[in-house]
């Protein structure tokens, strides 16, 4: 088994962000609940754990806390700040309750820069900014410990007891605002002594053998979207199946305009894939009629999907296996053990739970930026692994209230603006996600000399890297009067624009 890196959950607001940052590293890292036991950590071949931070305090009664055995199991430890606070407080140090909070970016003063604080620092290599983010705050360190660095604000900012292999940082490494908060990752991970070996190539490798054993001479079938996510996940179970994979595109008539038209020809012309097209547009709309309330919508879609392919797959004969492009943020949106539901996924949370088929989803544990990766390693085409970002319920969930027909209309037309717009403006690389929402709400406007009710029309437009976080995109103002211009004249109904200038959090990038 592949030697890694685990992330103790403590309900994070980064703690995939962490895990992202090890993979970048070259170190393979998964993401597992705080109360795993020091047993399942040794027997998936963990050789180093990072604590995550979280919103928890340690006096809590209910704070979250790992096997009693971490601390002397002998694997390194790095925490970061809710993780550094449980270290010195279970290990006999003193942490207090506020008093010394800080939030936002703060300068890090260097004290001892051997192991993990080695190299840091921007220009002086004795200080460096970093983002804090902690209430309570670390007074005394435990026994053996040492302090190696600190703030302002913040005596005990960094702790290190290297022959027990146990550090920790109040502030987050992991975040972009700290200055060198890969190099520290880097010093734990090259005093935990691990191999630097995970790479999409290897990651493939490994799928395809993990997919060949599960499935054998059973057959599958593939939930084909058009997007990046679902169109990697069947090549890749493709390739490792062979003609036992069968893809199905459903057109649930909640597809952008000319949706699949390049993936398909790419997966049918260049791969040779068999697949199967269902037109279920009547049957999703019939389903989605009356249904105002997202969460609901979701639910509808994802129930609908299942349904659809086991009915093509008793068409086909005999199907054992579903596969699914789930990604890792789909599954952390829709709920975990230490994650609220932000909102269920159609292909997580929305599915029925007398699911026929057995699903694969060899996906499931990656970021999208690593699923682009992926799909260059497979050798798809630039035109299909950079395509944006899509919903699996599709235009459903940005028309906001009921789905008809007419309102499907006006929201694809503006979509397509939207995009053919954002590509004259040569902006596809530099932006994560672009498109159009109907939002259900109707101004006064005036066209024509004429009094006019329509509907508002918002763009959205976000920078990011996973989609756990984003910002919104500073569009040129030229690039938006051209949308603003062109959805209110080509499209009848509409009569204003706006643009939304929302980050995630507070917002999710999708309206609905």
């Amino acid at each position: 088994m592949r030697e890694r890196v685990v992330v103790l959950d403590f309900g994070a607001q980064y703690a995939q962000l962490i895990a992202r940052r090890v993979r970048e590293l070259g170190v393979y890292c998964e993401i597992l609940p705080f109360d795993t036991p020091i047993g399942s950590l040794k027997g998936r071949n963990c050789k180093a754990v990072i604590l995550s931070g979280g919103p928890s305090s340690v006096f809590a009664r209910d704070a979250p806390r790992p096997d009693p055995g971490l601390f002397q199991s002998g694997l390194p430890i790095l925490g970061i700040c809710y993780g550094m606070q449980l270290i010195c407080h279970a290990l006999g140090g003193h942490v207090i309750r506020g008093g010394h909070e800080e939030y936002g970016k703060a300068i890090l003063e260097v004290l001892e820069p051997d192991v993990i604080l080695r190299g840091f620092g921007d220009g002086d290599a004795n200080r460096g900014q970093v983002w804090m983010s902690h209430g309570d705050t670390v007074l005394e360190v435990p026994p053996g410990f040492q302090v190696i660095a600190r703030t302002e604000r913040c005596p005990i900012a960094a702790v290190a007891c290297a022959a027990k292999g146990i550090f920790g940082v109040q502030f987050h490494p992991e975040v972009v605002h700290t200055a060198g908060g890969d190099r520290i990752l880097s010093n734990f991970l090259e005093f935990a002594g691990v191999p630097r070996t995970w790479t999409m190539k290897s990651f493939a490798e490994e799928a395809k053998a993990a997919i060949k054993k599960k499935v054998g001479d059973a057959r599958a079938v593939s939930a084909l979207s058009g997007g990046v996510d679902s169109t990697v996940a069947s090549l890749l179970v493709y390739l490792s199946i062979g003609d036992n994979l069968t893809g199905i595109f459903v057109d649930h008539g909640l597809l952008r305009a000319d949706e699949a038209s390049t993936v398909l020809g790419t997966l049918r012309g260049q791969f040779k894939m068999n697949i199967v097209m269902v037109d279920a547009r009547e049957r999703f709309l019939r389903k989605l009629s009356g249904v105002t309330d997202p969460e609901q919508k979701r639910k509808v879609i994802g129930n609908e999907f299942i349904r659809v392919f086991e009915e093509e797959a008793r068409r086909l004969g005999d199907i054992k296996f579903l596969v699914q492009g789930t990604l890792y943020p789909d599954v952390i949106e829709s709920g975990t053990k230490t994650a609220a539901t932000i909102k269920t996924h159609h292909n997580v949370g929305g599915l029925p739970e007398d699911m026929e088929l057995e699903l694969i989803e060899p996906l499931r544990d990656l970021f999208k930026d690593e699923v682009r990766a992926l799909g260059k390693e497979l050798g798809l085409p630039d035109e299909v692994v950079w395509r944006q970002p899509f919903p699996g319920p599709g235009l459903a969930v940005r028309v906001i209230g009921e789905v008809t027909p007419e309102r499907l209309e006006m929201v694809r037309k503006a979509d397509a603006i939207v995009r053919e717009e954002i590509a004259r403006a040569g902006l596809e690389r530099e932006i994560w996600q672009y498109f159009a929402v109907l939002t259900g709400e109707r101004s006064v406007g005036v066209m024509g000399d004429e009094r006019t009710y329509g509907h508002a029309v918002a763009i959205r437009a976000v920078t990011s890297q996973d989609a756990m976080t984003a910002d919104w995109a500073r569009l040129p103002y030229d690039v938006l009067e051209r949308m603003s211009t062109r959805i209110t004249r080509e499209i009848k109904g509409i009569n204003r624009v706006v643009y939304d200038v929302t980050s995630k959090p507070p917002a999710t990038i999708e309206w609905e």
